[in-house]
């Protein structure tokens, strides 16, 4: 290791790396990436930043931070100063700069620093009536069963009367399942009764927020946001770990709440299992009616078949047989299902006939096959997400231990390779401690068993699956 004594503006770029590592992407990118040093005099690092609610927000809640990183690349103790300065500035001071070691002279550079100019509004604003509902997806385009029935009567309940019981309505599930649909159902029949609807994903909300602060245009964003009478937010999960966005939907919540305007989030976990929730927000979703959409059964996909046959091909007509086939088969999410009926219609169209049953065979086969080829997953990765998620050791799952903890662990170690990664019985044994099939095919059997009638066993399952592969749908 070298002993050369790094330059300030090394020392700076060295520590704007670990940042970008240590923080959360969003709160490094819109406060730190265009962070740059200015002037480095007396061990205080002067950083130059483009607006002043950058240097306010890293002022009061980053500096420490900032400091502790910069300190200790340094080794000694710094101080760190943020100004406003225009990269216009910047540019002119660097090219009358001989080398990097210039950056030690603080008292020229500063009477460069100039006031940044407005920036353009970036946050995306809607057309007057606009709502960002898909209008196709009602409740009339929704397959009722048993295993969203509770989810569906929360929803029209909060139609016929809004922000009075169920405020917030938390819906949660695996991908797939029908949250987005849901949402859109319920925002269209908002809309039908003339309420202000405004549905968003997460994303869209934080892309809003930094587009707003950079652009100076924070009551514009909150008057998007807080001048309605229903806020929908999809895939509410990316909010936890950005603590800025956080706590900008915090206060945008109870100005609703306060307002009685109804709220309803999706998510795909229930609040207490979203690691890096706000406990503010995690308290605000569970003081309202949290529901879950279960994967559909075999009736309510043979209705979700036949309702989307009917949508999509109205001219079609796929015998009863034909779609139960699919139904039957394809037990993964429902995009999945509609996926494999849109190769039979597409088939029928081309042929002018229903195929016949090789065809079917053939793309069941072919949408099989792509679920194995994105879902394969090694035994080791799986003891492993199963090990930590239990907090167990490897060594234990492998062994004779035969505690409730480490029993439940090791047979959902062995139901997720056999079934979901389609793991040979001898193979899933032999990894866990040499035990023979019919333990596996036991095991396999008892989650299979806990999964229908136990919500926490599968919320555990689902979330070991999403750890393993965090793209792939979880159909359980």
């Amino acid at each position: 290791m070298s002993d050369r004594i790094q330059s300030p503006a090394e020392v700076w770029q060295t520590a704007q790396g670990e940042l970008q590592l240590q923080l959360p992407r969003e709160t490094y990118d819109t406060w730190l990436r265009n962070a740059r040093l200015l002037a480095h005099e007396d061990g205080t690092f002067i950083i130059g930043v483009h607006n002043i609610y950058a240097r306010e927000w890293l002022e009061h809640r980053l500096k420490k931070v900032i400091l502790r990183t910069l300190s200790r690349i340094a080794q000694r103790t710094v101080e760190v100063r943020f100004v406003v300065a225009s990269e216009n500035g910047h540019r002119a001071r660097a090219k009358r700069e001989k080398d990097e070691e210039d950056v030690y002279q603080a008292g020229p550079l500063l009477a460069e620093i100039e006031k940044s100019r407005p920036e353009t509004p970036r946050f995306e604003r809607l057309a007057p009536g606009e709502t960002g509902l898909n209008p196709r997806q009602t409740f009339h385009t929704f397959a009722v069963g048993s295993c969203n029935n509770l989810a569906v009567a929360a929803a029209q309940e909060i139609v016929q009367a809004p922000a009075t019981r169920f405020n917030p309505l938390y819906i949660y599930s695996d991908v797939g399942m029908g949250k987005t649909h849901l949402l859109h159902a319920i925002g269209n029949a908002f809309r039908e009764c003339g309420r202000r609807v405004l549905y968003v994903s997460s994303e869209t909300f934080i892309n809003d927020m930094v587009g707003a602060i950079r652009g100076k245009s924070t009551g514009e964003f909150r008057s998007k946001y807080r001048e309605v009478d229903v806020l929908l937010v999809d895939d509410v999960q990316f909010l936890a770990g950005k603590d800025s966005s956080q706590e900008e939907f915090y206060h945008t919540f109870n100005a609703l709440h306060n307002a009685n305007a109804q709220i309803v989030v999706a998510a795909n976990a229930p609040p207490d299992a979203i690691p890096g929730l706000d406990s503010r927000l995690r308290s605000r979703f569970e003081g309202g009616l949290v529901v879950e959409l279960q994967p559909p059964d075999f009736l309510t996909r043979v209705d979700i078949v036949e309702l989307k046959a009917r949508l999509r091909a109205p001219n079609v007509s796929l015998p009863l047989d034909l779609l139960e086939r699919l139904a039957g088969e394809v037990e993964g999410s429902v995009r999945e299902l509609e996926g494999a009926l849109n190769r039979v219609i597409a088939m029928t169209l081309v042929n002018h006939e229903a195929p016949s049953t090789g065809e079917v065979e053939a793309v069941l086969a072919e949408v099989q096959a792509a679920a194995r080829s994105s879902g394969e997953l090694a035994i080791e990765d799986i003891m492993m997400a199963v090990a930590d998620y239990y907090d167990v050791s490897v060594d234990s799952l492998c062994g004779r231990d035969r505690s409730r903890e480490v029993s439940t662990a090791r047979q959902v170690a062995m139901y997720i390779a056999h079934k979901k990664a389609d793991l040979p019985l001898q193979q899933v044994g032999e990894a866990l401690g040499g035990r023979n099939h019919s333990t596996v095919l036991y095991s396999c059997e008892r989650i299979e068993d806990l999964l229908m009638t136990d919500t926490q066993v599968r919320r555990q399952v689902a979330a070991i699956m999403r750890t393993l592969r965090p793209q792939m749908t979880v159909g359980l």
